[in-house]
């Protein structure tokens, strides 16, 4: 009805009809008061034509914004859901078939990609069947009983290995080599490309041997660049640490499954502190979920984890070299070194969030969402790694009962409206810690800006709070807030809150833990927003960011001492990092900080004093979760 209304007032007052001078009739006088009625008919009606441009042109940016508004709450909402998608296309390449396992129900296939080698691949035969996943222990067993054959088929030598592509599926670009030396050995290998750009890239292969010595070369050659020719030198040493023998062959990669960049833009800072040694990983990159990156120094890809949907949340080493991760919303799973799935983990009705950690002994613990109830991301769930059996052990509505009274869902004209209208999102639990020493758990909530501890056991109960108290006054937890300890900002929106270990305090130079007492090393986002309470609004410093991206505010890396018997905490320490309303994270790395700034869509490696050795930017989707770093000593590589 309003365009119609506007459509007709567009057309104007309907224009007099002029005859041609000509056309006059002969002798025909024109009086004055027919002269001033003729003028005034012909005059535009200038003040109503403004009117109505000033109307179309509100109604126009009404209507504009009203679109950019289902627009960008439409790709929020698909953004989101694509976080908790399951893969349904494997996208596997197959090459011609050489034999079928028909026992295994498993299909051989030779020459997926062109090489100087025989290259092989091993495929379930229902890979394209609705519903198939590569994490299924079922699925995984047939795999490796196939890739078993085939190791016992021929006589493998380093100039001529068993060579096999992404065997079990949980990468797009390993590489899985199988032969004998004469003599117990190590194995090197070098992959190089054409590309001046990209650097070389060495590693030595973990053979699982004695000393990492063997007769029996098996490993995955993690390192292969996607979409390009690579060449790959074997070359293995004896005990005595000579050259026994070497072999060099090209493969020509197919393109990342995800399509995602294979090299990204690196700035070097002022530090002169060396890189620690390892691979970067990336989880839960914005339109990338599914994936994990990993990146070497260099800022080049050199392997790409495929998972079943949602992302990792962070990596757990086992005792038996075993890497532990979700691989799915409701899905964890232990991998071994060749990306076999040993084990998975099925949380039924519960949906992952955020983070994943050790627990008890036997144990990680896991932040989770309850899809049968009516709020989210407020769960805690205990996973037993030898059974499977997945307890459910805190219900925070029920710790913060009368807090969670005063709460409401999220709503569209919230700050986080866009993201989250409709779910109940009063807390937001955003990183979780098992503190062995007094049975409890510290977890990080966003909405609240708060760190909290809370014991565990049969009634979990609050030990203690740390942040700005004003989010607890007149509530029944206000006492549970610790008192700071000096002039500082609290922090507001962190993530990551990680408990430290002793010889990161040392390596700072910090006092030692005194009983009762534990450090923590904060992702400090200096972001404020509130979207579940109508009765609160605090004041925050204007260093403070209340906006998603902001000029001129940073965020920090916090390194907090509690004192539990005395009841407060102090800022020892901080160093400022890019501004990132949301996500990101710090990891200690011996001598070195890789931090996240998923919002600024960048990481970062720092020295122990905060200065700059190398920034990475990366593209994405909103943000990236998280990036870490490991050296994948005993697992890939072996230790050097």
């Amino acid at each position: 009805m309003i365009m119609r209304r506007f459509a007709s007032n567009l057309a104007g007052p309907r224009p007099c009809r002029k005859l041609p001078p000509a056309a006059l009739p002969v002798g025909r006088i024109k009086t004055p008061e027919r002269m001033d009625r003729e003028l005034n008919e012909n005059q535009p009606a200038k003040p109503r034509k403004k009117r109505l441009i000033v109307l179309i042109v509100v109604a126009a940016l009404v209507v504009l914004a009203v679109a950019a508004y289902f627009i960008a709450r439409t790709v929020a909402h698909s953004f989101i859901q694509s976080e908790i998608s399951t893969r349904s296309d494997w996208e596997i390449d197959t090459g011609d078939v050489a034999d079928r396992e028909a026992a295994q129900q498993v299909t051989v296939y030779t020459d997926p990609v062109e090489a100087t080698i025989e290259i092989t691949q091993i495929v379930p035969d229902e890979y394209e069947d609705e519903g198939f996943t590569y994490y299924d222990e079922e699925v995984q067993d047939r795999l490796a009983s196939t890739l078993l054959g085939l190791t016992q088929e021929g006589n493998y030598t380093m100039g001529s290995p068993l060579a096999i592509l992404n065997p079990f599926g949980t990468g797009s670009n390993g590489l899985y080599l199988y032969f004998g030396t004469s003599n117990p050995t190590q194995v090197q290998y070098t992959v190089s490309v054409e590309d001046d750009a990209i650097p070389d890239y060495t590693a030595w292969a973990n053979n699982a041997g004695e000393d990492g010595y063997s007769r029996v070369q098996e490993f995955l050659l993690i390192g292969l660049v996607p979409g390009m020719e690579n060449t790959v030198t074997l070359t293995a040493y004896n005990r005595q640490g000579q050259q026994a023998q070497s072999a060099t062959f090209t493969i020509d990669m197919p393109e990342a499954t995800s399509g995602y960049d294979v090299t990204l833009e690196t700035v070097d800072g002022d530090s002169t502190q060396a890189l620690s040694n390892g691979l970067y990983y990336a989880m839960g990159i914005g339109g990338q979920y599914g994936y994990t990156f990993f990146y070497d120094n260099d800022g080049v890809m050199r392997y790409e984890m495929v998972l079943e949907g949602y992302h990792s949340d962070r990596f757990l080493w086992d005792e038996d070299g075993s890497l532990i991760t979700c691989v799915g919303s409701t899905k964890v799973a232990r991998l071994n070194r060749f990306g076999q799935v040993t084990q998975v983990f099925d949380l039924g009705q519960y949906e992952l969030h955020h983070d994943i950690n050790w627990g008890p002994e036997g144990t990680i613990l896991a932040l989770a969402t309850d899809l049968e109830g009516e709020t989210v991301e407020d769960q805690v769930l205990q996973i037993d790694l030898e059974s499977g059996e997945v307890t459910h052990i805190v219900d925070f509505t029920q710790v913060f009962q009368s807090y969670f009274d005063i709460t409401r869902p999220v709503q569209a004209t919230d700050p986080f409206g866009l993201w989250s209208e409709g779910e109940w999102d009063w807390l937001h639990l955003n990183s979780l810690q098992y503190d062995e020493s007094d049975n409890s758990i510290i977890v990080s909530s966003r909405e609240t800006s708060t760190i909290i501890k809370c014991a565990l056991g049969e009634e979990p109960s609050i030990v203690w709070m740390a942040g700005n108290p004003d989010f607890w006054q007149g509530t029944d937890f206000a006492q549970y807030s610790l008192e700071a300890q000096g002039d500082f900002n609290y922090q507001y929106g962190q993530h990551d809150v990680e408990l430290m270990p002793a010889q990161e305090v040392e390596a700072l130079g910090f006092e030692a833990a005194g009983e009762g007492q534990l450090y923590l090393r904060v992702y400090d986002n200096n972001y404020y927003a509130m979207s579940s309470r109508d009765d609160f609004q605090v004041e925050v410093p204007e260093e403070v960011g209340t906006a998603n991206m902001e000029d001129g505010v940073n965020s920090h890396v916090y390194y907090y001492l509690v004192d539990e018997a005395a009841g407060t905490f102090t800022l020892v320490d901080s160093f400022d990092v890019p501004y990132s309303s949301l996500v990101s994270n710090a990891k200690w790395m011996g001598d070195t900080y890789v931090v996240n700034n998923g919002v600024h869509q960048c990481y970062e490696e720092y020295d122990q004093q905060g200065n700059l050795i190398r920034q990475y930017k990366y593209t994405c989707t909103a943000n990236g979760y998280r990036v870490m770093k490991d050296s994948f000593e005993g697992f890939w590589f072996l230790p050097q």
